[in-house]
């Protein structure tokens, strides 16, 4: 197997830096890229060497248009992302040519890596979204509940976000989705603490998930818990809340997946639009702003480009 690019697999730091680029399609655009892309594990190191301990990993991926752009063939699941639903329920595509995922220990290094990524395309970038995110308690959600609970665990974080051997050029690398939402907080604090239990489908205090009888349909976990064939669809979140006390809260939504189809029916049955007509009651108390679907090639093929 190819080598996965390093903020994959492993659990994130306490800090996170997302950063998407849109970029000009202008003459040296493409061959910028191509530098940042092929001496991008040895700008990592670099910075990483400043503080070991810090933990400092990354991933580079591409929104399916640039990734055309540079590459002569992509994977067979690669596309933009589509918005889902509509009116108040509804997911935005805001989408995005370049997107970079840190976490570390210290967000000095975070800044001071992404930094160097902005410079090196900076004549290029037409609109920059950056959104810092924190560890938040024992690893919640600003809604107070533990996020990440469905994540697997050991190997299967491998079988659930590296492509395999089913699209063999591009084994090792993964499928991305991008979602920032806005939480309506003071709504969502309104609940008691049982109506909350209620809309997430688990205890609150340490995540236990709801009997079948009291769960509602409705609940997140119903909605984003698929099983087809016996088997669960698994993804490789890699969340973070985000914000400001005095102002705009929410979560950032990242996740890794070996077949980019589990994110769409995730996101039709959250946003209503499968064949029961139900959707995730969470959307009710929090907004998302943005979507996009992003490649992250493997050492390997980053390497190439």
């Amino acid at each position: 197997m190819p080598t996965p690019q390093s903020a994959i697999l492993p659990e994130g730091g306490p800090n996170g830096l997302f950063l998407i680029l849109h970029l000009k399609h202008e003459a040296g655009a493409d061959d910028a890229l191509r530098t940042l892309a092929s001496g991008f594990e040895a700008r990592l190191a670099q910075t990483a060497a400043v503080d070991p301990a810090a933990g400092l990993v990354a991933t580079l991926a591409f929104g399916a248009e640039c990734w055309r752009r540079l590459s002569a063939t992509a994977p067979r699941g690669l596309r933009p992302f589509v918005a889902v639903g509509s009116g108040a329920l509804k997911a935005p595509a805001t989408g995005g040519d370049l997107l970079l995922h840190l976490t570390g220990a210290r967000v000095d290094l975070l800044y001071r890596f992404a930094r160097g990524v902005v410079e090196a395309l900076r004549p290029w970038i037409e609109r920059a979204e950056e959104t810092r995110g924190f560890r938040y308690l024992d690893c919640r959600d600003l809604t107070d509940f533990i996020d990440g609970t469905e994540n697997p665990e050991g190997e299967e974080r491998e079988e659930a976000a590296l492509i395999g051997e089913e699209d063999a050029e591009f084994a090792g690398g993964s499928y991305m989705i991008t979602q920032r939402y806005v939480h309506k907080l003071a709504q969502w604090g309104r609940l008691s603490d049982t109506e909350q239990e209620g809309v997430i489908g688990r205890t609150k205090p340490d995540s236990v998930e709801l009997d079948d009888e009291v769960k509602p349909p409705t609940a997140h976990i119903s909605r984003v818990v698929i099983e087809e064939h016996g088997e669960e669809l698994e993804i490789l979140r890699h969340s973070m809340p985000y914000g400001e006390a005095s102002g705009e809260a929410g979560l950032f939504f990242i996740a890794y997946s070996r077949d980019r189809a589990t994110f769409d029916k995730m996101l039709g049955r959250m946003f209503g639009t499968t064949a029961d007509g139900l959707h995730d009651r969470l959307m009710e108390f929090t907004t998302p702003v943005s979507g996009g679907y992003f490649f992250a090639p493997s050492k390997e093929v980053l390497a190439r480009l």
